[in-house]
């Protein structure tokens, strides 16, 4: 199972590559909606199977799942209860893991409010991801820390969702640049810091976390 699929490229993905059966959840019922028509499109809807369904309670039966993953979608819950939650769903000896961003180092109070504001997340340190998984009854942990870089998240956002809508992002983004007065006060208000733009890649990057319950 992927927790918080979006449009439900992580699901088609491992769906295509290894053959295997994947559940798809997210709370939007318009990205579930856009991931079933994609899934549809690519063949592949026999092997995906899509919900929208909130991560904080998981509507399927106790160790249903062999593994169980989500990428940037715990930061923004409450991060025990998201974590137990997906535990819970997991078979014994099955595999939880999750690819979250990450504080490199310990960050300026200021760098944590703006992140905070803007993206509505609660980053953490990889110690205190680790904390989490562990308390989660999760055992065997295994981390990666990745840092990153403008060019290198660039580069991944068009790999990972694709150039047709990476595109049309871009395009809709810059229509409302042009159209909304309001897009773009937000705009102005959401721009960061000087000391925060300047230091961005600096305390932010991102960890893959794996236990195994």
């Amino acid at each position: 199972m992927d927790v918080g699929c979006g449009l439900g490229v992580t699901p088609r993905y491992i769906a295509r590559k290894y053959g295997c059966r994947v559940v798809g959840i997210d709370i939007s019922e318009e990205m579930i909606d856009k991931a079933k028509e994609r899934a549809r499109k690519e063949g592949i809807k026999n092997k995906v199977e899509f919900r929208v369904a909130d991560a904080q309670a998981l509507p399927f039966e106790k160790g249903l799942f062999d593994i169980v993953i989500g990428e940037s979608v715990i930061a923004f819950l409450d991060k025990q209860k998201g974590i137990s939650e997906c535990v819970q769903v997991t078979k014994p000896g099955g595999w939880v893991g999750f690819n979250e961003a990450t504080w490199n180092k310990e960050p300026p109070l200021e760098f944590v409010e703006y992140i905070s504001r803007i993206t509505g997340a609660k980053l953490e340190t990889s110690d205190s991801w680790k904390k989490l998984l562990e308390s989660s009854g999760l055992r065997n942990i295994e981390i990666r820390i990745h840092k990153l870089s403008a060019v290198s998240q660039f580069i991944e956002e068009i790999r990972y969702i694709g150039l047709k809508d990476f595109t049309q992002g871009w395009f809709r983004f810059l229509s409302l640049c042009i159209r909304s007065s309001a897009f773009r006060k937000y705009l102005k208000e959401a721009w960061p810091p000087k000391s925060v733009f300047k230091n961005y890649y600096r305390y932010l990057g991102y960890g893959l976390y794996v236990g195994r319950k």
